[in-house]
Protein backbone atom coordinates (compact mmCIF):
# COMPACT_ATOMS: atom_id res chain seq x y z
CA UNK A 1 0.00 0.00 0.00
CA UNK A 2 1.30 3.46 -0.85
CA UNK A 3 0.36 5.11 2.46
CA UNK A 4 0.54 2.83 5.49
CA UNK A 5 -2.01 3.55 8.18
CA UNK A 6 -0.87 3.59 11.77
CA UNK A 7 -4.12 4.26 13.62
CA UNK A 8 -4.35 1.95 16.60
CA UNK A 9 -7.34 0.96 18.68
CA UNK A 10 -5.07 1.18 21.70
CA UNK A 11 -3.60 4.70 21.76
CA UNK A 12 -0.15 5.03 23.25
CA UNK A 13 1.97 8.11 23.67
CA UNK A 14 5.12 8.47 21.58
CA UNK A 15 7.13 8.28 24.78
CA UNK A 16 5.81 4.79 25.45
CA UNK A 17 6.72 3.64 21.94
CA UNK A 18 10.19 5.08 21.61
CA UNK A 19 13.60 4.53 23.05
CA UNK A 20 16.35 7.08 23.36
CA UNK A 21 19.39 6.32 21.25
CA UNK A 22 21.32 6.26 24.53
CA UNK A 23 19.24 3.30 25.76
CA UNK A 24 20.88 0.37 24.02
CA UNK A 25 19.32 -3.04 23.66
CA UNK A 26 20.13 -5.19 26.69
CA UNK A 27 23.11 -7.48 26.17
CA UNK A 28 22.39 -11.13 25.42
CA UNK A 29 24.37 -14.36 25.42
CA UNK A 30 23.00 -15.03 21.95
CA UNK A 31 24.74 -13.93 18.78
CA UNK A 32 23.38 -10.58 17.71
CA UNK A 33 22.18 -12.01 14.42
CA UNK A 34 20.80 -15.30 15.78
CA UNK A 35 17.46 -16.24 14.23
CA UNK A 36 14.98 -16.40 17.09
CA UNK A 37 11.32 -17.20 16.36
CA UNK A 38 10.11 -16.43 19.89
CA UNK A 39 8.32 -13.19 18.98
CA UNK A 40 7.09 -14.66 15.72
CA UNK A 41 5.31 -17.32 17.77
CA UNK A 42 3.87 -14.58 19.97
CA UNK A 43 2.31 -13.11 16.80
CA UNK A 44 1.31 -16.47 15.32
CA UNK A 45 -2.12 -17.92 16.19
CA UNK A 46 -3.98 -21.04 15.13
CA UNK A 47 -7.62 -20.38 14.25
CA UNK A 48 -10.55 -22.37 12.88
CA UNK A 49 -12.81 -21.10 10.10
CA UNK A 50 -15.74 -23.28 9.08
CA UNK A 51 -14.13 -26.18 10.91
CA UNK A 52 -10.85 -25.91 9.00
CA UNK A 53 -7.58 -25.37 10.90
CA UNK A 54 -5.77 -22.26 9.72
CA UNK A 55 -3.29 -19.79 11.18
CA UNK A 56 -2.80 -16.05 11.16
CA UNK A 57 -0.25 -13.45 12.24
CA UNK A 58 -1.26 -10.56 14.51
CA UNK A 59 -0.29 -7.36 12.74
CA UNK A 60 0.53 -4.99 15.59
CA UNK A 61 2.42 -5.65 18.82
CA UNK A 62 2.83 -2.59 21.02
CA UNK A 63 5.51 -1.73 23.55
CA UNK A 64 6.12 -2.00 26.39
CA UNK A 65 4.14 -5.22 26.96
CA UNK A 66 3.82 -6.19 23.28
CA UNK A 67 0.08 -6.62 23.43
CA UNK A 68 -1.84 -6.99 20.19
CA UNK A 69 -3.58 -4.02 18.62
CA UNK A 70 -6.06 -3.59 15.80
CA UNK A 71 -6.49 -0.93 13.15
CA UNK A 72 -10.20 -0.13 13.51
CA UNK A 73 -10.90 0.31 9.79
CA UNK A 74 -8.92 -2.74 8.71
CA UNK A 75 -8.77 -5.68 11.11
CA UNK A 76 -6.37 -7.74 13.20
CA UNK A 77 -4.63 -9.86 10.58
CA UNK A 78 -4.05 -9.66 6.85
CA UNK A 79 -2.94 -11.60 3.79
CA UNK A 80 0.02 -9.24 3.39
CA UNK A 81 1.63 -10.33 6.67
CA UNK A 82 0.51 -13.97 6.63
CA UNK A 83 2.00 -14.27 3.14
CA UNK A 84 5.20 -12.62 4.39
CA UNK A 85 5.27 -15.16 7.26
CA UNK A 86 4.89 -18.04 4.80
CA UNK A 87 7.87 -16.77 2.81
CA UNK A 88 9.93 -16.36 5.98
CA UNK A 89 9.07 -19.83 7.31
CA UNK A 90 9.73 -21.39 3.90
CA UNK A 91 13.23 -19.94 4.15
CA UNK A 92 13.58 -21.08 7.77
CA UNK A 93 12.38 -24.58 6.81
CA UNK A 94 15.71 -25.13 5.02
CA UNK A 95 17.59 -25.01 8.34
CA UNK A 96 14.84 -26.08 10.77
CA UNK A 97 15.41 -29.03 13.10
CA UNK A 98 11.69 -29.69 13.52
CA UNK A 99 10.60 -29.65 9.88
CA UNK A 100 7.19 -31.34 10.48
CA UNK A 101 6.20 -28.59 12.93
CA UNK A 102 7.29 -25.80 10.59
CA UNK A 103 5.53 -27.42 7.63
CA UNK A 104 2.32 -27.78 9.65
CA UNK A 105 2.41 -24.06 10.44
CA UNK A 106 3.14 -23.15 6.82
CA UNK A 107 0.20 -25.27 5.65
CA UNK A 108 -2.20 -23.64 8.11
CA UNK A 109 -1.18 -20.17 6.94
CA UNK A 110 -1.50 -21.27 3.31
CA UNK A 111 -5.06 -22.34 4.04
CA UNK A 112 -5.78 -18.87 5.38
CA UNK A 113 -4.42 -17.19 2.26
CA UNK A 114 -6.45 -19.48 -0.02
CA UNK A 115 -9.52 -18.75 2.11
CA UNK A 116 -9.05 -15.02 1.46
CA UNK A 117 -9.33 -15.32 -2.31
CA UNK A 118 -12.40 -13.47 -3.52
CA UNK A 119 -14.66 -15.00 -6.14
CA UNK A 120 -13.34 -12.36 -8.54
CA UNK A 121 -9.90 -14.04 -8.43
CA UNK A 122 -8.07 -11.37 -6.45
CA UNK A 123 -7.60 -11.44 -2.66
CA UNK A 124 -9.19 -9.54 0.18
CA UNK A 125 -6.58 -8.51 2.71
CA UNK A 126 -8.04 -8.15 6.23
CA UNK A 127 -10.34 -10.04 8.57
CA UNK A 128 -12.12 -8.83 11.68
CA UNK A 129 -11.86 -10.33 15.17
CA UNK A 130 -15.00 -12.39 14.49
CA UNK A 131 -13.14 -13.97 11.51
CA UNK A 132 -15.38 -12.36 8.89
CA UNK A 133 -13.61 -10.87 5.89
CA UNK A 134 -13.32 -7.11 5.57
CA UNK A 135 -14.21 -6.56 1.92
CA UNK A 136 -14.79 -2.81 1.77
CA UNK A 137 -11.94 -0.71 3.19
CA UNK A 138 -9.42 0.54 0.63
CA UNK A 139 -6.54 -1.60 1.95
CA UNK A 140 -8.55 -4.82 1.76
CA UNK A 141 -10.53 -4.66 -1.49
CA UNK A 142 -9.99 -7.69 -3.72
CA UNK A 143 -8.03 -6.07 -6.53
CA UNK A 144 -4.68 -5.98 -8.29
CA UNK A 145 -2.69 -4.66 -5.36
CA UNK A 146 0.08 -5.59 -2.94
CA UNK A 147 -1.84 -8.25 -1.04
CA UNK A 148 -2.92 -10.16 -4.15
CA UNK A 149 0.60 -10.12 -5.56
CA UNK A 150 2.19 -11.13 -2.27
CA UNK A 151 -0.36 -13.94 -1.97
CA UNK A 152 0.86 -15.37 -5.26
CA UNK A 153 4.49 -15.11 -4.13
CA UNK A 154 3.73 -16.93 -0.88
CA UNK A 155 1.55 -19.65 -2.41
CA UNK A 156 4.06 -20.49 -5.12
CA UNK A 157 7.05 -20.27 -2.76
CA UNK A 158 5.60 -22.83 -0.34
CA UNK A 159 3.92 -25.11 -2.87
CA UNK A 160 7.06 -27.25 -3.51
CA UNK A 161 7.08 -28.16 0.20
CA UNK A 162 3.74 -29.99 -0.16
CA UNK A 163 3.07 -33.48 -1.46
CA UNK A 164 1.96 -33.51 -5.08
CA UNK A 165 -1.40 -35.13 -4.32
CA UNK A 166 -2.06 -33.04 -1.22
CA UNK A 167 -5.55 -31.48 -1.32
CA UNK A 168 -4.07 -28.16 -0.20
CA UNK A 169 -1.56 -28.30 -3.05
CA UNK A 170 -4.40 -28.70 -5.53
CA UNK A 171 -6.28 -25.81 -3.94
CA UNK A 172 -3.18 -23.64 -4.22
CA UNK A 173 -2.72 -24.52 -7.87
CA UNK A 174 -6.33 -23.58 -8.56
CA UNK A 175 -5.99 -20.31 -6.63
CA UNK A 176 -2.80 -19.39 -8.49
CA UNK A 177 -4.30 -20.27 -11.86
CA UNK A 178 -7.32 -18.05 -11.21
CA UNK A 179 -5.18 -15.16 -10.04
CA UNK A 180 -2.70 -15.46 -12.92
CA UNK A 181 -5.56 -15.48 -15.44
CA UNK A 182 -6.63 -12.14 -13.94
CA UNK A 183 -3.11 -10.77 -14.18
CA UNK A 184 -2.79 -11.80 -17.81
CA UNK A 185 -6.10 -10.14 -18.57
CA UNK A 186 -5.48 -6.94 -16.63
CA UNK A 187 -1.77 -6.44 -17.31
CA UNK A 188 -0.92 -8.58 -20.30
CA UNK A 189 -3.32 -6.67 -22.52
CA UNK A 190 -2.05 -3.20 -21.56
CA UNK A 191 -0.47 -1.19 -24.36
CA UNK A 192 3.29 -0.69 -23.99
CA UNK A 193 3.39 3.08 -23.78
CA UNK A 194 6.05 5.33 -22.31
CA UNK A 195 4.76 8.49 -20.69
CA UNK A 196 6.51 11.54 -19.30
CA UNK A 197 5.52 11.99 -15.67
CA UNK A 198 7.05 14.80 -13.63
CA UNK A 199 9.78 15.20 -16.30
CA UNK A 200 10.68 11.46 -16.22
CA UNK A 201 10.01 8.83 -18.84
CA UNK A 202 7.97 6.05 -17.21
CA UNK A 203 6.31 2.85 -18.42
CA UNK A 204 2.52 2.90 -18.16
CA UNK A 205 1.92 -0.87 -18.37
CA UNK A 206 2.92 -1.84 -14.83
CA UNK A 207 0.48 -2.46 -11.94
CA UNK A 208 -1.24 0.83 -11.06
CA UNK A 209 0.36 2.12 -14.28
CA UNK A 210 3.81 2.98 -12.91
CA UNK A 211 4.31 0.75 -9.84
CA UNK A 212 7.70 -0.85 -10.41
CA UNK A 213 7.76 -1.98 -6.78
CA UNK A 214 4.54 -3.97 -7.24
CA UNK A 215 5.82 -5.32 -10.57
CA UNK A 216 8.79 -6.78 -8.70
CA UNK A 217 6.54 -8.70 -6.28
CA UNK A 218 4.52 -9.92 -9.25
CA UNK A 219 7.68 -11.27 -10.89
CA UNK A 220 8.65 -13.07 -7.68
CA UNK A 221 5.28 -14.82 -7.67
CA UNK A 222 5.21 -15.56 -11.38
CA UNK A 223 8.72 -17.06 -11.55
CA UNK A 224 7.93 -20.25 -9.58
CA UNK A 225 4.51 -20.40 -11.24
CA UNK A 226 6.08 -20.26 -14.71
CA UNK A 227 8.74 -22.80 -13.76
CA UNK A 228 6.04 -25.19 -12.53
CA UNK A 229 3.61 -24.74 -15.42
CA UNK A 230 5.87 -23.74 -18.37
CA UNK A 231 3.20 -21.13 -19.11
CA UNK A 232 4.43 -19.12 -22.10
CA UNK A 233 2.08 -16.22 -21.40
CA UNK A 234 3.31 -16.04 -17.80
CA UNK A 235 6.86 -15.70 -19.09
CA UNK A 236 5.75 -12.95 -21.44
CA UNK A 237 4.18 -11.13 -18.50
CA UNK A 238 7.40 -11.50 -16.48
CA UNK A 239 9.38 -10.05 -19.38
CA UNK A 240 6.92 -7.18 -19.73
CA UNK A 241 7.21 -6.34 -16.03
CA UNK A 242 11.02 -6.61 -16.15
CA UNK A 243 11.27 -4.28 -19.11
CA UNK A 244 9.09 -1.74 -17.33
CA UNK A 245 11.20 -1.97 -14.19
CA UNK A 246 14.38 -1.36 -16.18
CA UNK A 247 12.82 1.76 -17.70
CA UNK A 248 12.35 3.03 -14.14
CA UNK A 249 16.10 2.80 -13.47
CA UNK A 250 17.71 6.23 -13.36
CA UNK A 251 21.29 7.44 -13.14
CA UNK A 252 24.46 5.37 -13.31
CA UNK A 253 27.85 4.72 -11.79
CA UNK A 254 28.66 8.40 -11.39
CA UNK A 255 25.24 9.98 -11.92
CA UNK A 256 22.61 10.40 -9.20
CA UNK A 257 20.59 8.38 -8.25
CA UNK A 258 23.23 5.83 -9.15
CA UNK A 259 21.13 3.21 -10.89
CA UNK A 260 18.26 3.21 -8.40
CA UNK A 261 14.96 1.73 -9.56
CA UNK A 262 12.21 4.24 -8.86
CA UNK A 263 9.17 2.85 -7.08
CA UNK A 264 6.36 4.83 -8.69
CA UNK A 265 6.49 7.77 -11.06
CA UNK A 266 9.33 10.03 -9.84
CA UNK A 267 9.32 8.58 -6.30
CA UNK A 268 11.86 6.21 -4.76
CA UNK A 269 11.00 4.71 -1.40
CA UNK A 270 12.97 2.14 0.52
CA UNK A 271 10.10 -0.09 1.61
CA UNK A 272 9.29 -2.93 -0.74
CA UNK A 273 11.91 -1.87 -3.27
CA UNK A 274 12.55 -5.41 -4.55
CA UNK A 275 13.20 -4.56 -8.19
CA UNK A 276 16.88 -5.55 -8.20
CA UNK A 277 16.17 -8.86 -6.47
CA UNK A 278 13.32 -9.67 -8.87
CA UNK A 279 15.47 -8.93 -11.91
CA UNK A 280 18.29 -11.08 -10.56
CA UNK A 281 15.90 -13.99 -10.03
CA UNK A 282 14.35 -13.55 -13.48
CA UNK A 283 17.77 -13.22 -15.10
CA UNK A 284 18.92 -16.40 -13.44
CA UNK A 285 15.81 -18.40 -14.37
CA UNK A 286 15.72 -17.26 -17.99
CA UNK A 287 19.48 -16.88 -18.49
CA UNK A 288 18.93 -13.20 -19.30
CA UNK A 289 22.15 -11.31 -18.65
CA UNK A 290 20.44 -8.01 -19.43
CA UNK A 291 18.21 -8.37 -16.39
CA UNK A 292 21.18 -9.31 -14.22
CA UNK A 293 23.29 -6.41 -15.46
CA UNK A 294 20.51 -3.92 -14.78
CA UNK A 295 20.04 -5.23 -11.25
CA UNK A 296 23.77 -5.17 -10.58
CA UNK A 297 23.90 -1.50 -11.56
CA UNK A 298 21.71 -0.66 -8.55
CA UNK A 299 23.50 -3.13 -6.27
CA UNK A 300 26.95 -1.88 -7.36
CA UNK A 301 26.32 1.85 -7.18
CA UNK A 302 23.13 2.83 -5.34
CA UNK A 303 23.54 0.55 -2.31
CA UNK A 304 27.13 1.72 -1.64
CA UNK A 305 25.89 5.31 -1.98
CA UNK A 306 23.34 4.69 0.78
CA UNK A 307 25.85 2.87 2.96
CA UNK A 308 28.27 5.77 2.67
CA UNK A 309 25.83 8.68 2.90
CA UNK A 310 23.12 7.24 5.13
CA UNK A 311 19.82 5.46 4.51
CA UNK A 312 16.72 7.44 3.62
CA UNK A 313 13.02 6.69 3.68
CA UNK A 314 12.19 8.23 0.30
CA UNK A 315 13.08 10.88 -2.23
CA UNK A 316 11.72 12.38 -5.43
CA UNK A 317 13.70 13.39 -8.50
CA UNK A 318 13.25 15.23 -11.75
CA UNK A 319 15.17 15.42 -15.01
CA UNK A 320 16.78 18.85 -15.20
CA UNK A 321 18.03 18.28 -18.73
CA UNK A 322 21.57 17.97 -17.41
CA UNK A 323 20.94 15.03 -15.12
CA UNK A 324 18.63 14.00 -12.32
CA UNK A 325 18.14 16.29 -9.36
CA UNK A 326 16.52 15.59 -6.03
CA UNK A 327 13.39 17.64 -5.34
CA UNK A 328 12.37 16.14 -2.00
CA UNK A 329 13.94 13.83 0.61
CA UNK A 330 12.80 12.26 3.87
CA UNK A 331 15.37 10.50 6.02
CA UNK A 332 12.83 8.89 8.36
CA UNK A 333 11.17 6.52 9.08
CA UNK A 334 13.80 3.87 8.38
CA UNK A 335 12.27 0.41 8.62
CA UNK A 336 13.19 -3.26 8.26
CA UNK A 337 11.08 -3.51 5.11
CA UNK A 338 13.39 -0.93 3.55
CA UNK A 339 16.59 -2.83 4.37
CA UNK A 340 15.56 -6.43 3.65
CA UNK A 341 15.16 -6.02 -0.15
CA UNK A 342 18.75 -4.74 -0.38
CA UNK A 343 20.04 -7.63 1.75
CA UNK A 344 18.26 -10.13 -0.48
CA UNK A 345 19.47 -8.49 -3.69
CA UNK A 346 23.08 -8.36 -2.51
CA UNK A 347 22.91 -11.99 -1.41
CA UNK A 348 21.43 -13.02 -4.77
CA UNK A 349 24.16 -11.08 -6.56
CA UNK A 350 26.74 -13.09 -4.62
CA UNK A 351 25.03 -16.39 -5.40
CA UNK A 352 24.83 -15.58 -9.11
CA UNK A 353 28.27 -14.03 -9.63
CA UNK A 354 30.33 -15.67 -6.89
CA UNK A 355 31.88 -12.28 -6.15
CA UNK A 356 32.48 -12.04 -2.40
CA UNK A 357 32.03 -8.27 -2.41
CA UNK A 358 28.29 -8.83 -2.61
CA UNK A 359 28.28 -11.15 0.41
CA UNK A 360 30.27 -8.53 2.31
CA UNK A 361 27.79 -5.86 1.25
CA UNK A 362 24.85 -8.01 2.35
CA UNK A 363 26.43 -8.36 5.78
CA UNK A 364 27.09 -4.64 5.99
CA UNK A 365 23.46 -3.94 5.11
CA UNK A 366 22.35 -6.51 7.69
CA UNK A 367 24.35 -4.66 10.34
CA UNK A 368 21.64 -1.97 10.26
CA UNK A 369 19.59 -4.41 12.37
CA UNK A 370 22.49 -4.86 14.79
CA UNK A 371 23.15 -1.26 15.76
CA UNK A 372 25.02 0.05 12.72
CA UNK A 373 22.43 2.72 12.00
CA UNK A 374 21.92 6.42 12.57
CA UNK A 375 20.31 5.84 15.99
CA UNK A 376 23.01 3.35 17.04
CA UNK A 377 20.33 1.03 18.44
CA UNK A 378 19.72 -2.63 17.68
CA UNK A 379 16.61 -2.86 15.53
CA UNK A 380 16.48 -6.61 16.07
CA UNK A 381 16.71 -8.15 19.53
CA UNK A 382 18.10 -11.68 19.32
CA UNK A 383 17.11 -12.42 22.91
CA UNK A 384 13.39 -11.99 22.12
CA UNK A 385 13.25 -12.23 18.32
CA UNK A 386 11.60 -8.82 18.08
CA UNK A 387 12.10 -6.64 15.06
CA UNK A 388 11.38 -3.04 16.04
CA UNK A 389 9.06 -0.95 13.91
CA UNK A 390 11.47 1.75 12.78
CA UNK A 391 13.95 4.52 13.39
CA UNK A 392 11.89 7.69 13.67
CA UNK A 393 14.78 10.12 14.24
CA UNK A 394 18.49 9.97 14.93
CA UNK A 395 17.59 9.98 18.63
CA UNK A 396 14.65 7.58 18.87
CA UNK A 397 13.17 4.36 17.59
CA UNK A 398 9.64 2.99 17.56
CA UNK A 399 9.80 0.11 20.04
CA UNK A 400 6.64 -1.55 18.79
CA UNK A 401 7.40 -4.92 17.18
CA UNK A 402 4.73 -5.72 14.65
CA UNK A 403 4.52 -8.52 12.12
CA UNK A 404 6.09 -6.67 9.20
CA UNK A 405 9.17 -5.51 11.11
CA UNK A 406 9.73 -8.82 12.87
CA UNK A 407 9.28 -10.90 9.72
CA UNK A 408 11.41 -8.63 7.53
CA UNK A 409 14.15 -8.73 10.17
CA UNK A 410 14.08 -12.53 10.27
CA UNK A 411 14.04 -12.72 6.47
CA UNK A 412 17.16 -10.55 6.35
CA UNK A 413 19.01 -12.64 8.93
CA UNK A 414 18.04 -15.95 7.31
CA UNK A 415 19.61 -14.91 3.99
CA UNK A 416 22.91 -14.06 5.64
CA UNK A 417 23.43 -16.89 8.12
Amino acid sequence: MKIKTWIFLLSLTMAACTESADEKTAPSDMKQDAVNLQHFYHLYQDISIDGDSMAIIHIYSEAPDYVYAIEPKEGYTCVDDVARAIIMLSEYYKIADDKPKILRQIKRMLKFVVHMQNENGYFNNFIWNDLTINTTYRTTVAELNWWSLRALWALETALPLLEENDELAENIKAASALLVSNLKRDLGSKERKEETVNTLVCPSWLPNDYAADQAAVLILGLLPYQKRTSDVDAQKLIDSMAEGIMLMQKGGASEFPYGAFLSWQNLWHAWGNSQAYALLMAGQQFNNQGYINSALKEVDHFYPYLLKNGFVSNFMIEDSGEGFTETQRNEFDQIAYGIRPMVWASTAAYQITGNKKYADQANELKSWFLGNNVAQVNMYDASTGRGYDGIISKDAINKNAGAESTLESLMSLLKTQ
